[in-house]
């Protein structure tokens, strides 16, 4: 299994069957896509999609804003359990603020299954999860998390260890001026003294799983 990040929220995942693309935002990739293909595509706050046009859940209205290269993959932005070119992923509900979603609205946590590797993409995510939730996730081996959002350092770190994840993959939702602070206070949280470098993707099976908890940093591919 093969992560890349996009900026945002948005993050790429290679698996010998499929490819995945989470939040594909025009704000995150532009409107040609940049070149980021996929066969799969998750929205995880979905107030905010785009319609695409052909296939998936989101299929309303035969338009599209979806970039042309993304255009034809399978959509998905709502709950449930779903199995596309062999890969096997679950939505579930969550918010963007504490609130159920009264604020900010909706938000889908997907947990996508890789060559063996459980992913974990939260999304915009901004409140600790209970335990039915938890339960609906399952176990998980990656973690990525959104960082410098509604979301505090504090609980950004409760989450990780409500999660268990082995890895963990920061996702700066802030703006670049505020990434380095944000960065900063979440790798505190997680009693990190000296930020990781920086990899340009993250590369796993589950025999290369590190015995601790480790927090993976990633350049992002594109800019917003």
């Amino acid at each position: 299994m093969e992560l890349t990040w996009y900026g945002s929220t948005c993050v790429r995942m290679r698996s010998k069957d499929a490819v995945v693309v989470a939040d594909p935002y025009q704000s995150n990739i532009g409107p040609t896509g940049r070149g980021v293909t996929g066969d799969i595509v998750t929205f995880s706050h979905p107030d905010d999609a785009p319609h695409p046009r052909g296939k998936g859940r989101l299929s309303r209205d035969g338009s599209t804003l979806l970039p042309g290269s993304l255009e034809d993959a399978f959509c998905l932005d709502g709950p449930g359990e779903y199995e596309v070119k062999d890969v096997l992923i679950t939505g579930v509900r969550t918010f963007r603020d504490e609130h159920k979603g009264a604020e900010r609205g909706r938000n889908i946590a997907f947990v996508v299954e890789l060559d063996g590797v459980h992913v974990i993409h939260l999304g915009d995510i901004g409140h600790l999860l209970t335990e039915d939730k938890l339960t609906d996730i399952g176990p998980v081996d990656v973690a990525c998390i959104p960082v410098g959002g509604i979301l505090s350092a504090t609980k950004a770190a409760e989450l990780v260890a409500q999660l268990d994840a082995k890895v963990v993959v920061p996702m700066l939702v802030c703006d670049d001026a505020d990434s380095d602070e944000a960065l900063g206070k979440f790798l505190h949280e997680m009693g990190i003294s000296t930020a990781p470098v920086p990899q340009s993707k993250l590369t796993l099976m589950p025999s290369s799983l590190p015995a601790e908890a480790t927090t993976v940093l990633l350049e992002q591919r594109g800019k917003v």
